[in-house]
């Protein structure tokens, strides 16, 4: 069995797993996000609990399977919660995945947010192409919380993130996933050109890594969950091309996923350094 294989049987073992243990993941993320990440990680196997005030953030960090924060639109409150939680999931070895909504120098506060997280060593950084390529340090315009980049001009010089996660992903057209455990890139493809038109996808995105990173290894979780959305994405605009119809059929396949579609549609390619 090629390596490519061997990580496509691993991913359909990653999804067998979410849907046998039901993992709860708590999520600190924006308002824009909460109600369209909640029914995606219910669609997909797990179970949401959007906690994210600094009364509660300690005590449900420490019972939760997963945790993930998102920088969206953050409150003050928020913000305090995520440090509370962050720090905790470092404590308990919970796993956590960090998305740097927006990072760069015009949104200062919740960028330096993001640089004192850091800290608390996040299991997986996402973002879009932009927001890693700033975040590692190479200076890019960015418009808004949208890429102004490919993913794949970034991630030769993401790698250095690695001394803060053990996996960085990059979201684009095609998804490029960096990790301490294999020295390559891996490349997912799949999805649609719409997904982006969907308010939330990048965001939801982010709490189903960290579903998949209660079940299995950062590395597996990590791929398992872009592959999940780049099935998804790509059946449900075979099914339905339009926007506003899309955005159901792609919740559909987000529930209806299964080995036998992963093992038909999963399109993996391992990259070099």
């Amino acid at each position: 069995m090629d390596q490519t294989s061997a990580l496509v049987e691993q991913i359909v073992e990653a999804w067998t797993q979410l849907h046998s243990q039901q993992p709860l993941v708590q999520c600190i993320t924006n308002s824009v996000a909460a109600n369209y990440t909640a029914n995606v990680l219910l669609a997909a196997g797990a179970s949401p609990a959007m906690i994210d005030n600094r009364f509660e953030a300690e005590s449900f960090t420490q019972i939760a399977a997963a945790l993930s924060i998102n920088l969206g639109t953050p409150t003050q409150e928020q913000m305090q919660a995520m440090q509370i939680s962050a720090q905790t999931a470092q404590h308990t070895h919970t796993p956590w995945v960090l998305d740097p909504v927006g990072y760069g120098p015009i949104l200062k506060w919740r960028s330096d947010m993001v640089d004192d997280l850091l800290q608390y060593h996040p299991t997986v950084i996402r973002g879009n192409a932009s927001e890693i390529s700033t975040l590692a340090g190479k200076q890019t315009q960015s418009k808004g919380v949208d890429s102004t980049l490919d993913s794949a001009e970034v991630y030769s010089h993401a790698k250095v993130l690695l001394e803060h996660a053990e996996c960085i992903a990059i979201s684009g057209e095609s998804d490029f996933i960096l990790t301490q455990e294999i020295d390559a890139v891996i490349q997912v493809n799949g999805g649609s050109y719409l997904q982006p038109k969907v308010t939330a996808t990048g965001c939801a995105l982010g709490a189903l890594i960290a579903a998949y990173c209660a079940v299995t290894t950062p590395t597996i979780a990590t791929i398992a969950a872009h592959t999940h959305f780049a099935i998804a994405g790509k059946l449900a605009f075979e099914q339905a091309p339009m926007l506003g119809q899309f955005n159901v059929a792609f919740m559909d396949y987000i529930y209806s996923l299964n080995p036998e579609l992963i093992q038909q549609y999963a399109d993996i390619k391992i990259l070099t350094l």
